[in-house]
Order: C-alpha cells, then structure tokens, then sequence
C-alpha cells in the first residue's frame, strides 16, 4: 500500500545519502532508534524511503511545520547520532526543507 501524503501545507524533509561501507558497526541500532524518536516527534507525518540499485538512499520525512523540523535537528538523541553519522557511517549527504503548498498525483482503480 503507497503512503498516503499529508494534505497541504506541509514541509518535506529529502535526505539523500550513502553509507560508508568501512565503518558500519552500531549503524542498524542507531537508525532504528532513530526511526523511532522521530515518529514521537509532535509535528511528524510520515515517511517514505528507498534504495536505488547504487546503495544510495533516499528519504523523504514529512512534518506539520518547519518548528517541527528545528525541533527534531536538536533533539539529544539525534544530535549524537548527527555526530557519529559525519564521523563514522556515512560518506556523504545533502539535506533539502521544502514547503509543499500544493500537491496532486493519478492512480489508477
């Protein structure tokens, strides 16, 4: 079943990253841990994620307001696992806020 999308006005959250295949230990605790934290965070609705074919990965978190967002980037728990992601886990990343004021897609019945 897709994800079904918030209504508009939101903000989108893409997060487009590649692991560092060297320095993976602890990586699977930490990002479910994360998985967790962050579907609690007030203002969080939803996300979506794949792999492509070249490991890398892409993410699209989903909040109510940009607030949220601030909010979960402080976050204690997150501001470590920040930490240890630029210093062990991944060998890159890029980051886009977009605020979605209008959306509208087809599916076929």
């Amino acid at each position: 079943m897709p994800f079904t999308r918030p209504e508009p006005p939101y903000y989108a959250v893409i997060i487009s990253s590649a692991l560092n295949e060297k320095d993976l230990d602890g990586y699977a605790a930490m990002d479910e841990r994360m998985a967790e934290l962050g579907r609690a965070q007030p203002g969080y609705l939803g996300r979506e994620s794949q792999t492509g074919a070249d490991g890398r990965e892409l993410t699209v978190l989903y909040y109510r307001d940009a607030q949220s967002i601030t909010a979960w980037q402080r976050h204690p728990e997150h501001l470590e696992a920040q930490r240890l992601g630029k210093e062990r886990w991944y060998a890159d990343y890029h980051i886009e806020v977009a605020k979605v004021e209008r959306a509208y897609g087809f599916e076929r019945a």
